[in-house]
């Protein structure tokens, strides 16, 4: 009986051998045990990826799956020494960067409203350091060297979590889509840094004034706008980057959000600060459009569509503020703690946030010191101590 294929073993990696079909075609694979089962990983053809690159990949495995049958723990410590491929392998067509680029971006373009925000994180942390490696290649110390290159540079754990989360669903959607190769996700046993996600930080009337008087001299002409509109309406970053001009409604004086976080449209009543700004804007974008109708609020002046992000004009200006720890998201924040301040109700601050619980507001119902100081002098003063 005619064989339908054969296996020809490396001499020098256990696991590594070269299956040869009877239709000829060659292909190096790698025989790994996972849960207890052993399976076979297609490293790639011959034609595209040189014996030693194909023990390269064998030896990555051995790490992800020290399991693998004639593999010691010397051996493994050993090969884990050198954990980032030197060349690529498959020329890049199973790297990480193909893969989100190509079909994850795609992916949730289609039905994720922040897919802006998840293209951003992508781009600018987990491609710019893990983009040229294979997928398959991918181990959990690498993740953890990412993080902790993350961390060296001085972003936030919730920073190093997000670029995390996008990982794990990358890689829980590649092994759904029968990604060639990949059968753990490796951010399986991965966990998010420790992070509280709800501190809160509230602009002082002084710190809010130093701000804006730095985001007035940043070189990006629209970041004051930006800032101050935030600061006017307590909305959300990417609620005010994607603000369409139909949205506003003169007559009654407000903002319309169509989209929110909660899938509910939301209508936040214009300040006089609010109108005065969006006049401001209209008179701006009517000396740069040339005839044409502008379409967003605060475009980008170069695209006329809105900012994929605003970090690097804001970041320098926060920092020129003396104010490096301030988020953006902070001033929704400080918009919640003037309306308390001036006794506004938890239930006025929760409809113009877009809160539908009113739990979620009592985080912002903030009291300053002096109305804590002022609120006990009601007593009546008769009531004082006597000897």
């Amino acid at each position: 009986m005619k064989k339908s294929h054969c296996e020809f073993f490396d001499a020098l990696t256990p696991g590594l051998f070269v299956d040869v079909q009877a239709s000829g075609r060659k292909s190096f694979r790698c025989r790994i045990r996972v849960a207890g089962r052993t399976k076979v990983v297609t490293l790639g053809s011959p034609e595209s990826m040189s014996l030693t690159q194909a023990r390269k990949a064998a030896r990555k495995l051995r790490v992800t799956y020290p399991n693998m049958p004639g593999v010691t723990h010397s051996e493994s410590l050993e090969s884990s020494e050198s954990i980032i491929p030197t060349e690529p392998l498959n020329e890049g067509k199973g790297t990480l960067s193909d893969f989100f680029l190509r079909q994850y971006i795609p992916y949730v373009k289609s039905y994720k409203r922040s897919w802006r925000t998840d293209e951003c994180m992508i781009r600018v942390h987990i491609l710019k350091r893990l983009g040229e490696l294979d997928m398959v290649l991918i181990t959990p110390p690498l993740i953890a060297q990412f993080v902790l290159k993350m961390r060296e540079k001085g972003y936030a754990p919730g920073t190093c979590n997000r670029a995390l989360v996008l990982l794990r669903y990358g890689f829980t959607l590649a092994i759904r889509w029968n990604f060639p190769g990949l059968l753990v996700n490796p951010m399986k046993d991965i966990r998010n840094l420790r992070d509280d996600n709800r501190r809160e930080r509230f602009l002082s009337d002084g710190e809010l004034q130093r701000l804006i008087t730095a985001v007035a001299e940043s070189d990006n002409t629209v970041l004051m706008h930006i800032v101050l509109f935030l600061t006017y309406t307590g909305a959300r970053k990417r609620e005010v980057l994607d603000a369409r001009w139909t949205d506003v409604n003169w007559e009654n004086l407000s903002w319309c959000i169509p989209v929110t976080k909660s899938g509910k449209v939301r209508h936040i009543p214009l300040s006089i600060g609010a109108q005065r700004l969006l006049r401001e804007c209209q008179i701006a974008q009517a000396g740069e459009s040339h005839g044409t109708t502008p379409i967003f609020i605060f475009a980008n002046p170069s695209t006329g569509n809105p900012f994929i992000s605003v970090y690097y004009s804001w970041d320098t200006a926060r920092k020129q503020a003396g104010l490096p720890e301030v988020r953006m998201h902070d001033l929704r924040h400080s918009f919640a703690s003037f309306l308390v301040n001036a006794g506004r109700s938890l239930y006025e601050v929760q409809e113009l946030l877009g809160h539908a619980d009113i739990r979620t507001t009592s985080r912002y119902a903030h009291l300053s010191r002096e109305r804590l100081n002022a609120a006990v002098e009601v007593i009546a003063p008769e009531v004082a101590w006597r000897n």
